[in-house]
């Protein structure tokens, strides 16, 4: 009893020193590196110690991040006469949520891309941090046998996977993400959309990277998965960039908010905003007012994937 007491007490520490981290901009400055270096020795020693518990979704730690995540410097990006960027520029904070909010078509997808070096930008550089770990599936890939069974392309058909740091049992862990029983034979090729986007989050964060790009991860999930799924991600003390079009999503989870905030004259502007999606609604009407903040379509016809 009294050991469970000094693990609750520890994780209610932890909690507390992740929510410092997530919420404040000045445990970045050189006074708070030790108070940064404590938390980060306590985050290492629980992962240590951690036991995973395959009811529900489980993002584990990945490598230790250093200072440098992600920088994006002065970015341009253009299809035919079409821009997505134009001078985009953020840095990704260390143990940070950043919701990634626009209509389809404007370049959050590519944005991804870009991130992985697959799509070259025209101008500017996106410099990676030496520690980062990168985990992202894309949602269009190709290559997917789709007669191979969810347990099948999850596995390998090895009893056990590894996820980051752990082995674990791999029907358990394909089970945590709402296949339970036969529904891990069903053949990918058969699934629904929602059943596809939990086989996406399955695959994406087996990688056990420190740095996960989730597009879209909540669409057709039902709310148990939903739950689990925010639960993890505040747990998490990596940082995660996800693409979504749920408010209420970004309202629980997100530290930051990467906005796309075109109009006809100016396509490819973008705005980098510290708080979560409903903060960030209150200060675009104070920057643009109530008809500039207002939700308008994109006028033009989606050529590209974006």
């Amino acid at each position: 009893v009294v050991e469970g007491k000094k693990d609750a007490k520890r994780a209610k520490i932890l909690a507390k020193e992740l929510e410092w981290v997530r919420s404040n901009a000045k445990a970045r400055q050189v006074k708070n590196q030790a108070r940064l270096g404590r938390y980060e020795e306590m985050a290492a020693e629980a992962e240590r110690h951690r036991k995973l518990d395959f009811e529900e979704i489980n993002i584990p730690a990945g490598p230790r991040l250093g200072d440098v995540v992600l920088n994006a410097k002065d970015l341009h990006k253009s299809f035919g006469d079409r821009e997505l960027f134009d001078g985009l520029a953020f840095d990704l904070p260390r143990a940070g949520i950043v919701g990634v909010v626009g209509p389809n078509g404007v370049g959050k997808s590519t944005l991804f891309r870009m991130i992985m070096g697959e799509e070259k930008s025209d101008e500017g550089s996106i410099e990676v941090g030496k520690t980062v770990k990168i985990s992202y599936v894309d949602q269009g890939r190709g290559g997917i046998e789709d007669k191979l069974n969810v347990w099948q392309l999850v596995s390998g058909e090895l009893d056990y996977i590894k996820v980051a740091n752990f082995e674990v049992p791999s029907r358990a862990y394909v089970a945590s993400f709402g296949f339970k029983g036969p529904d891990q034979q069903k053949p990918v090729g058969v699934l629904s959309g929602g059943e596809r986007n939990r086989l996406n989050l399955a695959l994406t964060l087996k990688m056990g990277g420190n740095l996960l790009l989730l597009d879209e991860p909540t669409n057709d999930l039902d709310v148990e998965t939903l739950q689990s799924l925010e639960d993890a991600l505040l747990d998490f003390p990596g940082c995660a960039v996800v693409v979504s079009h749920d408010r209420w999503f970004l309202d629980r989870v997100a530290t930051h908010i990467l906005a796309w905030e075109g109009n006809a004259d100016n396509p490819a502007r973008w705005f980098w905003f510290e708080g979560n999606f409903a903060d960030y609604e209150i200060n675009k009407v104070e920057r643009l007012g109530e008809e500039a903040a207002r939700p308008h379509s994109v006028t033009y016809r989606k050529l590209t994937r974006d």
